[in-house]
């Protein structure tokens, strides 16, 4: 600018200009106490353009969370367009990711389970005609490794709805339970959790539970409905301090267009469809006929309704869809009656087999009416557990169960992928089994657990529970007791309602509860829990855990049959891990220079040597012979000279006055000439070259670790006391005439190699 145009402001006016349209931080904070520890929200000053944002923090950890609606109806769809989204970034942490590129990937296993946890509770309190795209997006912004993320994902997801434009049914709560030495802790610690026998997170209104994941150490039924008792009591806080939010700070709830159904074309298409639905009911059918027969049904009131107007066939389709629902509940409310024929508690034809695969380490196939899953085990070093690179204290993972859900499971044809579902049950197979796996220091091996979903028709993950524990029996795991699985079902219409043992796939998709249950026969190991309604009670629940209960100890006792308890030896093909502890300074001597020795005695006895940080040697072998071939290799680098022990070494160097011994790996020690033979010698070369092999007694070692040996003491016999005073005399007589020349120096520097 020339100073003709600055002439034109004053300083007064630069000033102005500097500081117009300025703002400063902005925010609203909202505190609650949750189980004596302090949450605070705030929002106002992050993302301003999103339907609603807030962050929520716990210690110092730290997620934010936005809420976002789109302005247009989503066309051409039946379905709440919803969807929920974690971002796990290692930012927060001050980690950076430890992918080839160094930046966050896709999603990992935690934070999809982590996004579908949120999204369990939210969904429920969504009106199911709502067409518009709803989005919730978060990402954690601090983590302290003491309080974990989940927990407040679901809280700060609920807040950011409460706060937003988007009209919705909460607020919810959630809460994370422990119990340490009997008593219940809230939102504990990750330290703390390692010494809880309960792993609880649910999530409610503050009338009603809407959602339950759960891990325990085989906890009987009471304990667990008084836990979720207790943690519901304890989210309401949370409830409170979102409705305040929502009160003082809230945007008005947005007018939206709802998907309207046509009444009359309803009623209509229930009149036709009724009686032949009926009369389909009534048999017991296998789901590919009873899906055609309803197929049928539909397509001809489809062609009747709409042959002169084929934009009525969408509508006449919704309208049978509701009929059909209708149809199966009223039944079921009324007259107990099941689509295939069971009473309420009757559980599906169940059999079962082990050893499918005759190379796999294990094998186990569970078959329950027309859900069948066929698990495999493999059993691997603990060099070969799972990396963890994620927002958790936890590094590794040594058991991990994978579950795979092709399309030709229901008969379809479809891309192949791991979806957010597969993960999450396979999470939840995981968690069943854990509580029953024998301690990794009697049992030091890395587990893996594939279960492939061979046919679907309803819960498919308390199958792989069941299939796992098979496998694992039938690989010869020691487990401390099978675990079984099972899924229950809710009807409920107002005040009445039925609960279902084992649904299957129509029951789940037109009920209102998916609950599984796992466990042993004296209680329970997981949990899970997923509603359709807005809330059941814990008294519903404690009636679902009683019945899952007595279904639980029939399907153990089918799994029996197959197989009763785990096989007394691992299977053939299993490798052997054997474990040996040697202290922690010798762990450089068994890896040697850049792993050299390791490597050497992996290849020479064809094992696999994996050690820990606390001196544990775990080594591997498919042959005894080879196992104890590595032990020995290692106990000879990491074993110390004792006195009066014999050891069988190399010469290395002699000199005038003696020869030195290799007695064990890297460790020398001097045999005097005069304590080469019993009797006396002229030079040292006359019993001892350089190369051969000499057996030597240890008779000293002074206290900077120079070791004196002794050939004489052997072919005298000379007892360990005796060489040792012995060797004293003779240390005296030399060293009152030893010359102080080459010699001396010679001996102190081959020795300090030796200490070396």
């Amino acid at each position: 600018m020339s100073k003709k145009h600055f002439r034109n402001f004053s300083v007064p006016d630069l000033v102005g200009r500097k500081n117009e349209g300025k703002m400063q931080p902005q925010g609203n904070q909202y505190t609650t106490v949750i189980g004596e520890k302090t949450t605070v929200f705030e929002t106002g000053k992050l993302a301003g353009q999103s339907g609603g944002a807030v962050t929520l923090r716990l210690g110092d950890s730290v997620i934010f969370a936005s809420a976002t609606m789109s302005n247009n109806v989503r066309e051409g769809i039946d379905f709440l367009p919803l969807s929920v989204d974690y971002e796990q970034r290692m930012y927060a942490s001050g980690h950076i990711p430890g992918s080839f590129f160094r930046r966050e990937g896709r999603p990992s296993d935690y934070a999809v389970i982590v996004a579908r946890l949120t999204d369990r509770p939210l969904r429920p309190l969504f009106d199911k005609n709502l067409r518009n795209e709803i989005q919730v997006i978060l990402f954690s912004i601090s983590a302290d490794i003491e309080n974990p993320l989940d927990i407040l994902a679901i809280n700060a997801a609920s807040a950011a709805l409460m706060i937003s434009d988007i009209p919705w049914g909460g607020p919810v709560g959630a809460v994370r339970i422990g119990r340490i030495n009997g008593k219940f802790v809230v939102n504990p610690i990750f330290s703390q959790m390692e010494m809880s026998d309960l792993d609880l997170r649910l999530a409610g209104t503050s009338d009603a539970i809407l959602m339950v994941e759960c891990g325990s150490d085989v906890i009987d039924e009471d304990v667990i409905i008084s836990a979720i008792s207790f943690g519901h009591q304890a989210l309401q806080p949370f409830i409170e301090v979102q409705e305040k939010m929502a009160a003082e700070v809230g945007k008005q709830k947005r007018e939206v267009e709802l998907h309207q159904s046509d009444a009359e074309l309803s009623s209509q298409v229930y009149e036709k469809v009724n009686q032949n639905i009926q009369e389909v009911l009534s048999t017991p059918h296998k789901k590919s006929d009873l899906d055609k027969a309803i197929t049928a049904i539909k397509e001809n009131v489809v062609e009747e309704l709409a042959a002169q107007d084929e934009e009525l066939a969408p509508q006449v389709k919704e309208a049978f869809s509701d009929a059909y629902k209708r149809i199966v509940r009223a039944r079921i409310i009324k007259k107990d009656a099941r689509p295939d024929g069971r009473s309420l508690t009757d559980i599906r034809p169940i059999w079962c087999e082990v050893g499918t695969s005759p190379r796999a380490h294990g094998s186990g196939l569970f078959t329950r009416g027309e859900t069948q899953v066929l698990t495999f085990a493999t059993l691997g070093t603990p060099k070969e557990a799972q990396s963890l690179d994620d927002l958790t204290p936890t590094e590794s993972n040594s058991y991990m169960h994978h579950y795979n859900f092709p399309p030709y499971s229901t008969g379809e044809v479809g891309r192949i992928y791991r979806s957010r579902r597969a993960i999450g049950h396979g999470a939840l197979a995981q968690r069943a089994l854990v509580p029953v796996l024998p301690d990794k220091k009697d049992f030091p091996y890395t587990m893996r657990l594939v279960s492939e979903c061979l046919s679907s028709n309803g819960s498919t993950s308390m199958a792989s529970v069941c299939g796992s524990t098979l496998a694992l029996m039938d690989t010869g795991v020691p487990i401390k007791a099978p675990v079984a699985g099972v899924a229950m079902g809710l009807i409920k219409e107002n005040e009445d309602y039925k609960i279902l043992t084992d649904i299957q796939g129509i029951e789940d998709y037109l009920g209102d509860m998916d609950f599984k249950v796992a466990g042993t026969a004296k209680g329970i190991t997981a949990l899970q829990m997923d509603i359709k309604i807005k809330g059941i009670t814990p008294a519903i629940m404690s009636e679902a855990l009683q019945q899952a209960h007595q279904a639980r100890l029939f399907i153990l006792g089918k799994m029996a049959e197959a197989i009763p308890e785990p096989r007394p030896e691992l299977k053939e093909f299993v490798p052997r891990i054997t474990t040996m502890q040697v202290p922690i300074e010798k762990i450089g001597a068994i890896i040697g220079p850049s792993g050299k020795t390791i490597r050497s005695i992996q290849e020479e006895t064809n094992t696999r040597i994996d050690i820990d940080d606390d001196g544990t040697i775990y080594i591997s072998a498919s042959d005894r012979k080879n196992e104890s071939e590595a032990r020995k290799r290692i106990e000879q680098l990491t074993e110390s000279p004792v006195i009066g022990r014999i050891y069988t070494g190399k010469v290395v160097r002699t000199t005038d006055f003696g020869a030195f011994v290799e007695i064990l790996p890297g460790v020398d020690g001097l045999v005097h000439i005069s304590q080469l033979d019993s009797e006396r010698i002229e030079k040292v070369e006359d019993i001892a070259r350089v190369g051969d092999d000499l057996t030597v007694m240890i008779t000293n070692i002074d206290p900077t670790g120079k070791i004196r040996l002794s050939r004489q003491a052997i072919l005298e016999g000379w007892s360990a006391e005796e060489a040792r005073e012995r060797d004293s005399r003779s240390k005296k007589r030399s060293s009152s005439r030893r010359p102080s020349g080459r010699g001396r120096s010679n001996y102190n520097h081959d020795n300090r190699r030796s200490k070396s």
